[in-house]
C-alpha cells in the first residue's frame, strides 16, 4: 500500500446507498452494511435495502437503521416477468437485481447513489468523488457477452478501456436517467428495461452487466470525467463469520474489498487495467 493511500481522504458529496438483496444474503448483508458505514468516506443520506418483502429482511433493516424497499415497487415489472434460464441455470433473479440498480435513480434523494452487492465487504476506506471526477474501481477481465449486449442496446461499440464489474459502483441519478433515455431512443417501441431484456442472448449465462453498461456509457461521453483505480477485490470461499479481524487487517494491506462467492464462467482480458 502506498503512503499516498494510507492517508484517509473524505468527500463532502452526499450519497445514498442501495443494496439489492434476497434472503440467502442475510448471512453477509449485516457485515456489508457495517463495512459501508465504516469505510465509505462520504456523508450518507438514505441507506436502502431493496429486497423481497420477507420478515427476516425487514427485521434486519430495522435493526441496522436501513430503509426497506419492496423490490416489486421499483419497476413496472417484477422477477416473474423475466424469463432468463436454461435447464442448467436460472439468471432471472440476477438480471432483475441489475434492473433494480438502474431503477435506483427513482428511489434516491441524493444526486448520487452507491450500489454494492450483498456479498461484498469493503475492508479499506473508499471515496467515490475526487474533485469533479467520479472514481471507478476496475479489474482486468470481463464477460464477452456484456459488450455484445452493450452494442445492441446503444448501437455502438463499448470503449471497453477496462472492466468495471467490481461489485460496487457510484451512480449519478441524472446520468442513469440519461442512459435509460438513450437506450429508449435507440429502441423506440420499448422501455429501457424491455430493451435490455430483448438485447440479451439468453442462451448465454452472463448476458448483461449494469456496471459495464453504465461506466462504458459515461466513458464514451467524457473519459476525462472518470478516475480509474484497480479494484483489488478478493473472492473467498468461506463463511463471513469464519474470517477473523486480524485476517481482514492482513487482507487490507493488499485488497480493498472481499467477496464471499465463487467466480464462474469464461472471461476476456481487457485492453488495459486500472491503476
Amino acid at each position: 500500500m502506498s503512503s499516498k493511500e494510507t492517508k484517509i481522504v473524505r468527500s463532502k458529496t452526499r450519497i445514498d446507498i442501495l443494496i439489492p438483496a434476497i434472503e440467502k444474503d442475510l448471512g453477509t448483508l449485516p457485515f456489508v452494511i457495517d463495512a459501508v458505514r465504516r469505510n465509505v468516506k462520504h456523508p450518507i443520506g438514505d441507506f436502502m435495502i431493496v429486497a423481497p418483502r420477507k420478515k427476516r429482511i425487514i427485521d434486519l433493516c430495522i435493526k441496522k437503521g436501513c430503509k426497506f424497499i419492496d423490490e416489486n415497487t421499483v419497476l413496472p415489472i417484477t422477477k416473474s416477468n423475466i424469463h432468463y434460464r436454461s435447464k442448467r441455470w436460472d439468471r432471472s433473479g440476477w438480471l432483475f437485481q441489475q434492473l433494480l440498480k438502474l431503477g435506483g435513480d427513482t428511489l434516491c434523494s441524493s444526486n448520487y447513489y452507491l450500489v454494492i452487492d450483498a456479498d461484498t465487504v469493503l475492508i479499506r476506506p473508499h471515496v467515490f468523488k475526487s474533485g469533479k471526477k467520479t472514481v471507478f474501481y476496475c479489474r482486468g477481465w470481463s464477460q464477452p457477452e456484456y459488450f455484445k449486449t452493450y452494442k445492441k442496446l446503444l448501437k455502438r461499440k463499448a470503449p471497453h478501456p477496462t472492466s468495471f464489474v467490481t461489485h460496487y459502483m457510484l451512480f449519478e441519478k441524472a446520468k442513469v436517467a440519461r442512459l435509460k433515455k438513450d437506450i429508449e431512443s435507440k429502441h423506440p417501441t420499448r422501455s429501457w428495461y424491455s430493451a435490455i431484456m430483448h438485447s440479451i442472448n439468453k442462451s448465454k449465462q452472463f448476458g448483461f452487466s449494469e456496471f459495464e453498461t453504465y461506466a462504458n456509457y459515461l466513458y464514451s461521453k467524457n473519459p476525462g470525467a472518470l478516475l480509474l483505480k484497480s479494484a483489488r477485490n478478493k473472492s473467498l470461499n468461506m463463511n463471513v463469520t469464519q474470517i477473523s479481524k486480524s485476517r481482514i487487517k492482513q487482507l487490507a494491506q493488499k485488497y480493498r474489498s472481499i467477496s464471499f462467492h465463487k467466480r464462474k464462467g469464461y472471461v476476456i482480458k481487457s485492453k488495459a487495467g486500472g491503476h
